[in-house]
C-alpha cells in the first residue's frame, strides 16, 4: 500500500480525511512512492487556530528556552544527516553529495537560529530628554507561514520556521506536494528536541491551501520561494490581505569570464554552477558572459560539460540527477527547441539523453548555446535546466551593462585576477548577491539572502538580520519616573522636557 503523507496539526501527525491525493513520484523511473493530501477546508483552519493558541504560551518563553529548543534540534539534524539527504535524494532525484548539501545548508541556519538572545536585543538611550530614558525591545508577530518549492526541501524550510520559530512566533508550513517526505521528517525532528505542541504545523496541498494561507486574518506574515508570476501573486495576494510578505522569485544568473581567469579553474565552476543539480537551483549560473579573446574558451567549456553525466541518486559517478517531473523535463525540452528555432547555436546538445536502467526518468543532459541574443527566450526566461548560455562580449563594461538590462537580481559573478575588475563590477553591478571567483554566492546564515528586483518581492530578506526583523515587531518605550509631586503646568508641546 501507497504511503500517504500526514499532517502535523496540533501537536500531532495524522492522516487527512481529503480525498484529493496528489501522486509523489521518483523523477528516475515515475514509480509512485507516496501520496500527499490536499488538507480539507476544517484541517486548515484547525492548524492555524492550533498556532494561533500556542502563540500566547510560546510568545512568553524566555528566549534562552528558545534557543536550547534551537540548540538540541540543531543536534538532531546532524545525528540524522545522512538519514535526511537519502530521503532527500529518492524523493528530487539530487545526487547523494547534492542532497547533503541541500541539509547542511538547511544546518547552518538553525545554528544561526541558536544565537536568538542577542540577534533579538534591542536599543536604549538614557536621558533622551531630562530624566527621560527610551528603549526598544522586538516582539514577534504571531502565526507565521512558509510556502516553500520541491528544489531544496531541506534547506528552504529550515531558512524560515527555525528562525520564526526561534523570535517566538509560531509557524504553519506548506512545502512542496512534490517531495513532501524531507520536510516531514524534519518536523518530527523538531518534535524529539522537544518543541510544544502546535508551535509548527505542517499542511499540505496545492493552490488552494495556499491562498488560504495567503487571505486568513489570523496569518500574520508570508515566506515564501518559488518562480516570478507565482511570487508576484503570493505578494501581492498577502500584502492585499494585511501580511507581511517576502517573496523569492526567478533569476537569470550571468557570470563575467575576463582573460585573466584562472582558465581550469573557470571551466571547473562554471560545469558545476551550470549544470549541478540539474539547473534546478535559483542560484544556478545559466549565462556565461565570455570577455574580449575569452570567447576562444567556449569550446573547452562545451567540452567540459559534455563529459557531465546525469545518474540516480547513488550512482557515485552521477554528475546530477533527473529533473523533479516529466512536465519539468519537457518544459525545459521547448525551451532548447525555441533557442533552436530563434537562430541560436546548440553546440551541445542534451535532449536525447538516457541513462541505463531508468528509460522513463526525466533525464536532460548538459545543453549549450553560443550566438544569443538578448530577445531569444532562452535568454528572457529562467530555465531551470541543465542548459548553459554563452554570450560574448568585447568589454567588462558591456558585461555590466548587459546584467543590469536584465530584469532579474538574485546573483552574478565574476571570475578574474584584477582587484580593480573585481571592485569595478562588484559596485556597479545591479544584483544583490554578487560572487568573486565564486560562483554561487549564496551567503552564510550570519548575512542574509539578497535578491533584488524581479528576483524578489518584499522588504526583508530570508535568515541573518533581516529575517529576524522579518519576524518580529519593534515595540520602543519612552519612560520618566517622578521624583516628587512637583506641579509645574501641564506640557502643551510635542517637545519632551
Amino acid at each position: 500500500m501507497t504511503q500517504q503523507i500526514p499532517l502535523f496539526i496540533d501537536g500531532a501527525f495524522v492522516q487527512s480525511e481529503s480525498t484529493t491525493l496528489i501522486p509523489v513520484t521518483n523523477p528516475a523511473t515515475q514509480e509512485v512512492i507516496a501520496q500527499v493530501p490536499c488538507a480539507t477546508d476544517a484541517e486548515m483552519e484547525s492548524a492555524i487556530a492550533s498556532a494561533k493558541e500556542a502563540f500566547e504560551d510560546w510568545k512568553e518563553v524566555a528566549v534562552s528556552e528558545r534557543a536550547r529548543l534551537m540548540l538540541r534540534y540543531q543536534a538532531l539534524l546532524k545525528e540524522h544527516h545522512d538519514e535526511i539527504a537519502t530521503i532527500l535524494a529518492e524523493e528530487t532525484g539530487k545526487t547523494f553529495e547534492d542532497a547533503k548539501g541541500d541539509v547542511w545548508r538547511g544546518i547552518e541556519v538553525v545554528e544561526h537560529a541558536c544565537n536568538i538572545p542577542s540577534l533579538v536585543m534591542g536599543e536604549t538611550v538614557e536621558n533622551v530628554a531630562r530624566k527621560i530614558d527610551s528603549y526598544s525591545y522586538t516582539q514577534p508577530l504571531g502565526v507565521c507561514a512558509g510556502i516553500t518549492p520541491f528544489n531544496f526541501p531541506a534547506m528552504i524550510p529550515l531558512w524560515m520556521f527555525p528562525l520564526a520559530i526561534a523570535c517566538g512566533n509560531t509557524f504553519v508550513l506548506k512545502p512542496s506536494e512534490q517531495d513532501p517526505k524531507t520536510p516531514t521528517r524534519l518536523a518530527e525532528l523538531l518534535v524529539e528536541a522537544g518543541v510544544p505542541k502546535g508551535v509548527l504545523q505542517v499542511v499540505h496541498g496545492a493552490k488552494e491551501q495556499v491562498d488560504k494561507l495567503l487571505t486568513h486574518p489570523d496569518i500574520q506574515a508570508i515566506s515564501f520561494v518559488g518562480s516570478v508570476p507565482v511570487g508576484e501573486h503570493i505578494y501581492r495576494t498577502g500584502t492585499d490581505n494585511m501580511k507581511r510578505v517576502q517573496a523569492f522569485a526567478g533569476a537569470k544568473n550571468h557570470m563575467v569570464v575576463m582573460p585573466d581567469a584562472q582558465k581550469n579553474q573557470l571551466i571547473n565552476n562554471i560545469v558545476g554552477a551550470s549544470v549541478g543539480a540539474g539547473g534546478q537551483r535559483c542560484m544556478a549560473i545559466s549565462v556565461a558572459v565570455f570577455v574580449g579573446e575569452t570567447r576562444e574558451w567556449i569550446p573547452e567549456v562545451r567540452d567540459a560539460l559534455a563529459k557531465v553525466r546525469p545518474g540516480k541518486w547513488d550512482d557515485p559517478e552521477a554528475g546530477y540527477g533527473p529533473l523533479i517531473s516529466p512536465q519539468a523535463k519537457q518544459r525545459v525540452l521547448n525551451y532548447i527547441q525555441a533557442g533552436k528555432d530563434q537562430g541560436a547555436e546548440c553546440i551541445l546538445d542534451g535532449t536525447e539523453c538516457v541513462v541505463e536502467g531508468c528509460p522513463d526518468g526525466n533525464w536532460v543532459g548538459p545543453t549549450m548555446f553560443r550566438g544569443v541574443n538578448t530577445d531569444m527566450t532562452i535568454y528572457t526566461d529562467e530555465i531551470f535546466g541543465p542548459v548553459l548560455i554563452a554570450i560574448e562580449v568585447d568589454t567588462l563594461e558591456q558585461a555590466i551593462e548587459l546584467i543590469n538590462e536584465c530584469p532579474y537580481g538574485n546573483g552574478t559573478s565574476i571570475f578574474t585576477a584584477s582587484g580593480a575588475a573585481a571592485r569595478k563590477f562588484q559596485h556597479e553591478i545591479k544584483v544583490g548577491q554578487v560572487g568573486i571567483n565564486v560562483p554561487i554566492p549564496v551567503p552564510l546564515p550570519f548575512f542574509s539572502f539578497t535578491g533584488w528586483r524581479k528576483s524578489f518581492y518584499g522588504d526583508q530578506h530570508a535568515y541573518g538580520k533581516q529575517a529576524v526583523k522579518f519576524y518580529t515587531e519593534t515595540k520602543t518605550v519612552t519612560a520618566r519616573w517622578f521624583e516628587d509631586d512637583i506641579h509645574s503646568g501641564p506640557n502643551m508641546s510635542i517637545n519632551l522636557k
